[in-house]
Parts: structure tokens; sequence; C-alpha cells
């Protein structure tokens, strides 16, 4: 969905995500997921993830840099051979659901700040 190797996104709790200016339209993939754009460029800005609780905001558009490092990569199973990230959790496809609860206290304990592996 970025037209490389990777999609950097954040996951931002729904009942803390909205909207506040401009529209949006759905793009991308088609189905349970709901990928937004915006309607100009058709760039990608957000995604919609039913059951989950949470936004999946492309990163990049948020202010600040030090914390866009990655923490969980997903669908590795499905990556590049040269693609590699500092990830400090990785997953052949979405981590198990007991997985996250773990991953979100340790991102937490760090205060959000990821220190790059290289």
């Amino acid at each position: 969905m970025t037209s490389s190797a990777f999609s950097l996104g954040a996951a931002i709790p729904e009942d803390g995500f909205r909207v506040t200016a401009g529209e949006t339209t759905i793009g991308g993939m088609h189905g349970a997921i709901e990928h937004r754009f915006c309607p100009y460029c058709m760039s990608w800005l957000f995604s919609r993830m039913p059951g989950t609780g949470f936004v999946n905001v492309r990163s990049t558009l948020l202010d600040g840099e030090a914390w866009k490092a990655p923490f969980v990569e997903t669908w590795t199973s499905e990556k590049l051979p040269w693609a590699r990230t500092s990830a400090k959790h990785s997953f052949p496809r979405f981590p198990p659901q007991d997985a996250w609860a773990p991953m979100i206290r340790e991102f937490q304990a760090s205060g959000g700040v990821i220190e790059s592996g290289g």
C-alpha cells in the first residue's frame, strides 16, 4: 500500500481516533478491513480494523520521528528477501491475540521510545 517494501503504521485506539478535517474515500483492497485514502491524491491515510479496537494510521502522517521505528512487524511470510527492519517482534502473519497485551505493555514501559537495532 506504499509502493515500497514497507508499510509503516501506528495502532491507535479506535476511541481516541477521529478525522478532524477533510474527507476520505475507500480504496485499496476491499474487504473486512476498510482502507481509507485521500480522495485527491489517493494516498493511504488509515485503515479501520473491525473487532480489534484499533485504527491503523499511516504513522508518517504524524508529528515526531523518534518513536516511529518499527516495534512489531507482521506478514513477514510475504516480505522481500532483502527487506529488514529493526522491529523487536516479528510474525509471519498477524500476532496471536494473546501476544498483543504483553507487547503493548512492553511498548508502554519503554515510554514509546524505540531504540533502533539497525
